[in-house]
């Protein structure tokens, strides 16, 4: 499903990121991508959704290489992800249900189809009677599930995951790790960096370890 394949990313300003990065997540796998602040997580994930482009290796989703994904595709790679922020980044002028139809809407689906899709999306993140309310009118964990619903409605086969939970309680970060584990059940693939290495410890889940732009344990 994704590969890295000897990765490597430089910024003129600092200098590596990345350095000969080397993994392969499986169809259905679930993975955690931990590592001090500024190890590069980040940058590891933007490489995927093709924020950044690496400067060495070669990045594979799904088989095709992203280095040489044309611009104009790139849109269209990126319905193969949900992409998930520990921010939320929803519109707050829009209602829950305008938040999670907007992939739909960019992809140029129906408006019976987007209907159908977001109930489905809110049902399984258990918000399906808010879909009328406004992000700020929701608490952090509501509004983390609103997020995961927008990022699953265009049914991706692979979850990015950039802090989740780091706003959240441990209680309500165990119930968000509970709605990823039952993506991950359905054949979804799931990646997600965290700081929070006595929930990662406890998820019992592969963890990919990066240490200074290395991956030092995968």
């Amino acid at each position: 499903m994704l590969k890295f394949d000897h990765v490597c990313k430089r910024y003129p300003e600092v200098g590596d990121v990345l350095s000969d990065v080397t993994f392969h997540l499986k169809p259905g796998e679930f993975a955690f991508l931990t590592g001090h602040s500024g190890a590069g997580k980040s940058t590891l994930l933007k490489l995927i959704a093709l924020m950044e482009r690496c400067n060495r290796g070669n990045v594979l989703l799904d088989g095709q290489n992203l280095n040489k994904a044309k611009n104009r595709h790139i849109p269209y790679i990126r319905r193969k992800l949900g992409l998930i922020f520990q921010d939320f980044k929803l519109l707050n002028d829009r209602t829950v249900f305008d938040n999670v139809a907007l992939p739909l809407v960019i992809a140029g689906h129906g408006h019976q189809e987007i209907s159908r899709r977001v109930r489905a999306s809110l049902d399984k993140v258990g918000l399906l009677g808010k879909e009328k309310k406004y992000p700020l009118t929701l608490s952090g964990g509501e509004q983390q599930r609103v997020g995961i619903a927008r990022a699953v409605v265009n049914k991706p086969p692979l979850i990015l995951a950039d802090e989740p939970t780091g706003n959240l309680d441990p209680e309500l970060s165990a119930e968000i790790m509970k709605l990823f584990e039952d993506f991950q059940q359905v054949g979804v693939t799931i990646l997600i960096a965290t700081h929070d290495i006595p929930l990662v410890k406890k998820m019992g889940h592969r963890v990919l370890k990066l240490d200074h732009g290395r991956m030092v344990a995968s």
